[in-house]
């Protein structure tokens, strides 16, 4: 069985049709569907901003095109119900004993970040509901270099998010970079890890960017930090892919 195009396929149908779950409300969180991220920040030698925005893309797209999403299950099901809902993405802050504690949770880590399979609001494990949501804030870093050949993930600098939003768009970014990117490209990708560069770069760069061929725009709700509507991100194919077109924006 092809697990990375079952994967790849669930993510393209389900992101490019309309949602189709039940009506969300906000006041009851078993309605609400969100991925979680943890972001390791000990406060001894804490890694960059940009390492982190890294982290966080590569570990998302990575759960979002795991084996398991393309098999029958819990992690596919998981996947398929918070793609039938908006995107919604909650970073929270973790160290010491409290990052080793949600490692036995379902997800993936990448180095100083772990994405974690999407769930109901109201049924998140307690070991993430203690964690913070705030407390994400980094100084700004250069940018994270990787190849010219992977996407380049463009974030607005101008929007001053916090380090737990960017990651979250970040990692938003590269699930529809590669909802927009064909099968075999996205091969291609997964045999370098899913690596990509990110860059923190004014609006005007970001909107530059958005005219490239195959780039993606990230949209935000406006659920946090930032206007509805925001461009948080723009995601730009590497040199050498050859993408179907922009996936919808969502935020």
């Amino acid at each position: 069985m092809d697990t990375l195009a079952a994967a790849h396929e669930l993510l393209v149908t389900r992101l490019s049709a309309e949602r189709s779950g039940p009506r969300e409300d906000p006041a009851d969180p078993s309605t609400v569907q969100a991925m979680q991220l943890v972001i390791n920040l000990p406060k001894q030698d804490p890694p960059t901003r940009s390492a982190v925005l890294g982290d966080a893309a590569v570990g998302v797209v990575t759960l979002c095109l795991d084996p398991r999403a393309g098999e029958e299950g819990f992690w596919r099901d998981a996947l398929e119900r918070w793609y039938s809902h908006r995107i919604r993405k909650v970073a929270r802050r973790g160290r010491n004993k409290a990052w080793a504690d949600v490692q036995s949770l379902p997800g993936v880590t990448v180095g100083s970040v772990r994405a974690f399979v999407p769930s109901a609001v109201g049924e998140v494990p307690k070991e993430l509901r203690k964690l913070q949501v705030k407390g994400t804030e980094l100084e700004p870093s250069g940018p994270l270099r990787v190849s010219a050949a992977l996407p380049t993930l463009y974030m607005n600098a101008d929007l001053h998010m916090s380090a737990g939003k960017a990651a979250a768009q970040a990692g938003h970014a590269s699930m529809l970079m590669a909802a927009a990117l064909p099968l075999e490209r996205v091969r291609d990708w997964q045999g370098s890890g899913y690596g990509v560069n990110v860059v923190e770069a004014p609006a005007a760069e970001l909107e530059r960017r958005s005219e490239q061929a195959g780039a993606v725009v990230v949209r935000d709700a406006g659920f946090t930090e930032v206007a509805p509507g925001s461009v948080t991100a723009v995601a730009v194919p590497g040199a050498s892919a050859e993408p179907r077109g922009a996936a919808a924006p969502r935020g």
